[in-house]
């Protein structure tokens, strides 16, 4: 079973490459995000009529998140629980759960995730990335008390280490790489998720997202901002992981490519 992750960057925009990209085939289960577009002109049916379930949870003109899948997805919640001392509601389609049932392999559990970005940092951006973080680690252990297989991918605006970026200085300063946002991506590693691409690849540039800017991808000026956080019980399935370099060089391409991992 291959589960993939990718940061779209507009499905309006990007919707034949998603459509392309199932049709080759790489994988049984998709989780995109930032759709930028609500659910109503999400365009479904061109989905279906190819054999996927979808569903979404998404946001006019910013945010939005979805999940594709070969098999049927159950269980949806959408959006993050708030924590106990939060007494106001986050409108932000950031966050999509589901259960699905991939036959020969069992259940697993899958989240599809578009953390807040934090820029500019400091200010309220920030904070408020901090308190999704917050929120997302919290449900997150409560997740792994139900010991299911369990998945939290996405874009999580996160540089985790210094390998992640090709030039760790000139990001002082950006929530991307500030010590606090690696902190919190450390601490849902520390409850007892695995990095899957770091689990594969524990060495060297694993590069997910090129600005469109200064001709980075051409420089391969790259960072590692997209991953895939596993649960003991999917972990232990894990037999391979990695990056899809190939859409970011098609015409019109997300800033954003996919990450993969493969189970049995």
């Amino acid at each position: 079973m291959r589960l993939a992750s990718w940061n779209v960057n507009s499905l309006k925009a990007r919707h034949e490459h998603v459509l392309a990209y199932l049709d080759s085939d790489k994988c049984d289960i998709l989780l995109i995000q930032e759709l930028k577009l609500t659910d109503e002109n999400f365009p479904t049916q061109s989905f279906i009529d190819k054999g996927w379930h979808v569903e979404t949870h998404g946001q006019k003109t910013y945010n939005g998140v979805a999940i594709i899948s070969h098999y049927a997805i159950t269980e949806v919640t959408r959006g993050l629980p708030l924590l106990v001392d939060e007494d106001h509601e986050d409108d932000h389609a950031r966050y999509i759960e589901a259960r699905i049932d991939v036959p020969d392999f069992g259940m697993m559990r899958v989240g599809c995730i578009y953390l807040p970005n934090g820029n500019p940092c400091p200010g309220p951006k920030f904070d408020y990335k901090l308190r999704w973080f917050n929120r997302l680690h919290a449900h997150a252990a409560s997740l792994l008390t139900s010991e299911e297989k369990i998945a939290l991918c996405g874009d999580y605006n996160v540089m985790p280490q210094a390998v992640d970026c090709y030039d760790p200085e000139g990001w002082t300063g950006d929530a991307l790489w500030h010590e606090d946002s690696r902190a919190a991506f450390f601490s849902l590693c520390n409850l007892g998720y695995t990095d899957a691409i770091r689990a594969i690849h524990p060495n060297g540039e694993q590069y997910s997202y090129w600005d469109y800017q200064k001709g980075a991808w051409q420089r391969n000026n790259g960072i590692r901002i997209d991953h895939m956080l596993l649960s003991p019980e999917a972990a232990s399935c894990l037999v391979d992981a990695g990056i899809d370099k190939e859409p970011r060089g098609w015409e019109r391409p997300s800033d954003h490519t996919p990450v993969w991992c493969a189970f049995r």
